[in-house]
């Protein structure tokens, strides 16, 4: 295999049947094809769990060799104003398609669109719907204005789930002769968060160590820490020894290069399984919620990491 492959593109699946998860809307999506009839439409989802992909896939569906002829990508974060839409959208959809009923657009992370470009764009999905699909992809539908959002059919993308990911990590493995045991797995999985992408990457970068892709290998790439130290920490905060608490964090952070916001998602999830009274653990997130917003706002990240500790020694 060619060390310089990117495993994100190399696994990005061509057909539709070929997507991970989303089975209901790879089926609305394929009838579309099936009739060669695609409305506007919009995609709305977590990062990570195909939209981008069913985008394209539908594309290489429909237009077969000269797909890359009739379909545009675009990322509209890049460039998020009204010149954008006038200029390089306009004269895409204007043209006629070469071998096809149509053109398609992707406009992805469409919530990026400044508010004057969005509307600029509405006219435009009226005026060329002879020539030209839009497909706008993004990770808040509520972000789209309103008049946009009714001139679409909205598919909305679900996280996926833990066997999902299993079986694609698995899949990956087989392909790339890797091993991997149970407890790698699970540490792919939770480092990603339903991401294939960070899945991929993960996978890509571990087996770049080594073949035989271990715990360790997993949470050290990812760059997070491992469930079972913070959760320690945070009972030692709860036990009332703070000191020791935080100079575990400290280690921790410094160990793994860990911002305070990474810590910070790392305790909101691990609360929820530690052995205090369920009372406690509501008081704890909303603590937890308040110490993320001032972390945000620029407050030192050390400093309010070892107050949120001091909350959990606190708590009664």
């Amino acid at each position: 295999m060619d060390k310089l492959e990117i495993w994100t593109e190399k696994y990005r699946p061509s057909k539709l049947d070929d997507v991970v998860g989303q089975k209901e809307i790879v089926n609305r999506l394929s009838a579309f094809v099936k009739n060669k009839n695609v409305p506007h439409l919009l995609f709305a989802g977590p990062a990570g769990v195909g939209k981008t992909t069913c985008a394209m896939a539908m594309a290489k569906e429909l237009f077969g060799d000269n797909w890359h002829s009739n379909f545009l990508e675009m990322n509209a974060s890049d460039e998020r104003g009204i010149d954008m839409i006038r200029t390089k959208v306009k004269d895409f959809a204007r043209t006629k398609p070469i071998d096809a009923p149509f053109k398609i657009i992707l406009l992805d992370e469409a919530d990026a669109l400044t508010s004057e470009a969005q509307h600029a764009l509405r006219r435009m999905m009226e005026k060329y719907t002879t020539t030209c699909r839009f497909i706008l992809d993004c990770n808040y539908s509520s972000k789209i204005i309103l008049p946009i959002q009714s001139r679409c059919v909205v598919f909305r993308f679900k996280p996926l789930s833990e066997e999902d990911v299993k079986n694609y990590i698995n899949r990956i493995a087989k392909e790339e002769k890797l091993k991997i045991d149970d407890k790698a797995i699970q540490a792919v999985i939770d480092s990603s968060d339903g991401d294939l992408r960070k899945v991929t990457n993960i996978l890509q970068s571990c087996s770049a160590l080594d073949k035989n892709i271990s715990e360790e290998s997993v949470y050290s790439v990812a760059g997070i820490a491992k469930p079972k130290e913070m959760k320690e920490i945070l009972e030692t905060a709860v036990k009332g020894d703070i000191k020791k608490a935080k100079d575990r964090m400290l280690d921790v952070m410094l160990k793994y290069g860990l911002s305070g916001l990474d810590v910070i998602k790392l305790i909101n999830k691990i609360v929820w399984d530690m052995d205090i009274d369920d009372r406690k653990k509501i008081k704890l997130i909303d603590k937890i919620g308040e110490y993320e917003f001032r972390i945000v706002e620029g407050s030192d990240e050390y400093l309010q990491i070892e107050s949120l500790l001091a909350q959990f020694a606190a708590v009664d």
